[in-house]
């Protein structure tokens, strides 16, 4: 079967071979780790060097995810008008580097020094969330555009499940990497030379690239850049490619039950558990999660769909739910607390990673060949903005509601992020069901089929 000047029957016999591998694990790896400043340690960051209001960080997350969805769908539809992807991934990744480290600068005494009539809080604030968005655009034109549609061009719907196994794993693998190398320098009030490791860090990762990536965007006819953009708004294309939005709404709530609680993770086992050495907990957390993805991900090409999606949400939920029973019932957060709390965390992350394999995997075989570059830009929609601008606010709504508080060292009272976050995600949670329900019936149809049972059969939809 040639596919847009491709021989797909090649491609699954001979499978992504050890130089794609490489370039998979690495920039998704490294464009992780600058993700895991963005949306972890920038949080705490502005939490310990600047202000303590949770709403502070919710409208950083929320900003930034409307920049990153808004760039991958304008980068990622000229990404497909111009074929290239490598220029993009390249540059994108060096001009990455020097914006995370640039974050080294921006501190309250430097603004006070700098602009002595500001109010130097606020001023703080207001730069660290516009050097944010300027870097997320940078990054989401590099990773989220570019990269996720080189993911598509260079995968087949039978090994696509491995690929995303290795892929969901990155995040969490990235946040491991960071924690016990990194941390120990934010622990000191080292960020400056934090920040500038990390950027380094993708420097590197965008020179290499030079070597690494090749272009292999499928040839498109009568391609039209502002049309491309409205494309996957259109009423047609939806109703076209219904599952793949499902699927795509799916992910979405999904993601709006683990924002509620996870740019507050870290803050809620420093400051609510009072684990100040939390780095052991979380590395086990985030490693055995990402083995358990690993592994998960070599299953989904091989067995029935459905029910890893099913089995995989109800643990997640269940996950959340016990780290809520955890944080609420247990008298002192001793010895056997912290096995239990890390064993509920594994299991929340490691599920919530097994969900977002079979989705993705199921999204990636029904995403319209001639448009990849802009349906990377739509998925942002439902994987990124969505779910980052709602779930942090909710998560910041019941926080503030809470009577959970400390008094920091100027003797100012600040809210402390509470178990119920975690109850907060469960309940979003349970909305999955809807669409899920809808795919499941779906899936069991001959259209769809294949998309469920991918090994030896199946193909991309090409509408």
């Amino acid at each position: 079967m040639e596919r847009d000047g491709f021989d797909m029957k090649k491609r699954e016999a001979t499978g992504l071979g050890a130089n794609l591998w490489f370039s998979l694990s690495l920039f998704g790896l490294i464009g992780q780790m600058a993700w895991a400043v963005e949306n972890m340690y920038l949080n705490i960051y502005l939490y310990k060097t600047v202000t303590f209001d949770p709403d502070a960080i919710a409208i950083m997350v929320a900003a930034s995810a409307i920049v990153a969805t808004l760039t991958t769908l304008t980068m990622g539809a000229l990404s497909d008008r111009i074929r290239k992807r490598k220029i993009f991934i390249v540059g994108g990744y060096l001009v990455w580097g020097v914006s995370i480290a640039c974050f080294g600068f921006i501190t309250p005494d430097l603004v006070q020094a700098l602009l002595p009539g500001f109010e130097v809080i606020a001023t703080t604030v207001v730069l660290i969330i516009i050097l944010d968005c300027i870097m997320t655009f940078i990054g989401s034109s590099a990773n989220d555009a570019a990269f996720q549609a080189y993911v598509n061009d260079v995968t087949v719907p039978s090994n696509r499940g491995k690929a995303e196994g290795l892929l969901a794993t990155m995040p969490l693998l990235a946040m491991l990497v960071v924690f016990g190398a990194l941390d120990g320098f934010t622990q000191r009030g080292e960020w400056r030379l934090f920040f500038f490791i990390i950027g380094g860090i993708v420097i590197v990762a965008g020179f290499l690239g030079l070597f690494l990536i090749q272009d292999q965007v499928p040839e498109r006819k009568n391609a039209h850049y502002l049309q491309d953009l409205i494309f996957g708004f259109r009423p047609s294309t939806v109703k076209g490619n219904w599952l793949l939005y499902l699927i795509f709404l799916s992910v979405c709530i999904l993601g709006i039950a683990q924002q509620v609680f996870i740019p507050y993770f870290i803050l809620y086992f420093e400051f609510f558990l009072g684990l100040k050495d939390y780095v052991l907990m979380l590395a086990s957390i985030l490693l055995i999660s990402s083995i358990i993805s690993v592994v998960g991900g070599r299953f989904v090409d091989r067995i029935d769909k459905k029910g890893f999606l099913m089995i995989s949400v109800i643990l997640y939920l269940v996950g959340m739910l016990l780290l809520y029973v955890l944080g609420r019932a247990w008298p002192e957060f001793d010895l056997t607390a912290a096995v239990l709390t890390a064993g509920s965390g594994i299991l929340m992350m490691g599920t919530y990673l097994l969900a977002m394999v079979v989705l993705n995997s199921m999204g990636r075989d029904l995403m319209p060949v001639s448009h990849v570059g802009v349906f990377v830009g739509i998925r942002m929609v439902f994987f990124i903005m969505i779910p980052m601008v709602v779930g942090p606010f909710i998560g910041s709504k019941i926080i503030k509601n809470s009577s959970s508080t400390y008094t920091d060292e100027f003797g100012v009272i600040q809210s402390t992020p509470i178990p119920e976050i975690y109850l907060g995600g469960f309940l979003a949670g349970l909305l999955t069901f809807v669409p899920i329900y809808f795919i499941v019936r779906a899936l069991r149809t001959e259209e769809f089929k294949h998309i469920s049972f991918p090994a030896g059969e199946g193909s991309s939809n090409e509408s």
